[in-house]
């Protein structure tokens, strides 16, 4: 089998064991905040710093929930990572933003944080301080989820088919599940262009 086979053989084994109880529990939560004016606040580093960026924006334009990513803005980001320290710019960022109980947290993430490893623990830290307010925290993450799965009240975890390719796996499927979340219809708020046009 090539290598493309192989890896799009994968990707039909992550669908097939994809938990869509928990996908349509995040579509539920997500609906609850929006309706109580809630605010929507994409975390993620990397490849899933860009992730968060597009999902703000389609859950904004199609959701109709203000969201944002901290990501977004570079100059506050290398700003706070220069004077601070990368470990609190996520947390320090929701403080100026005001969390709060009625907020929800979006965190894109392969392993999902662990300060013990030292892996994100700029999105544990933010995570901390959720569980603190009282906000609702929402993650899309591979491998175990690290401590995203541990405290969140919804999270999809995408499942480990292939150890090597926990990465490119998990990255690519924070857009399935976002667009799919985005479509749902307890979310979906406006049309979108392509679907419209005739």
């Amino acid at each position: 089998m090539s290598f493309a086979s192989n890896h799009l053989q994968e990707t039909k084994d992550i669908i097939d064991r994809l938990d869509t109880v928990v996908i349509d529990r995040m579509a539920d939560l997500i609906a609850k905040a929006r309706a109580e004016q809630g605010r929507l606040f994409f975390l993620g580093v990397g490849g899933s710093a860009g992730n968060c960026s597009h999902a703000v924006n389609d859950f904004r334009k199609i959701v109709g929930i203000e969201a944002y990513a901290p990501t977004d803005n570079v100059s506050e980001l290398t700003a706070r990572t220069n004077d601070e320290g990368w470990e609190t710019v996520f947390v320090e960022w929701l403080k100026i933003s005001h969390l709060r109980k009625g907020d929800a947290i979006f965190i894109f993430s392969v392993g999902g944080g662990n300060l013990e490893k030292n892996v994100s623990p700029n999105l544990v830290r933010a995570l901390q301080y959720a569980k603190e307010v009282g906000a609702t925290i929402l993650g899309i993450v591979g491998r175990d989820g690290g401590y995203t799965a541990k405290v969140g009240d919804a999270v999809c975890i995408i499942p480990t088919v292939n150890p090597e390719a926990v990465t490119p796996h998990s990255e690519a499927f924070q857009a399935v599940v976002w667009h799919l979340l985005v479509t749902h219809p307890v979310l979906k708020a406006r049309q979108t262009k392509w679907e419209g046009v005739r």
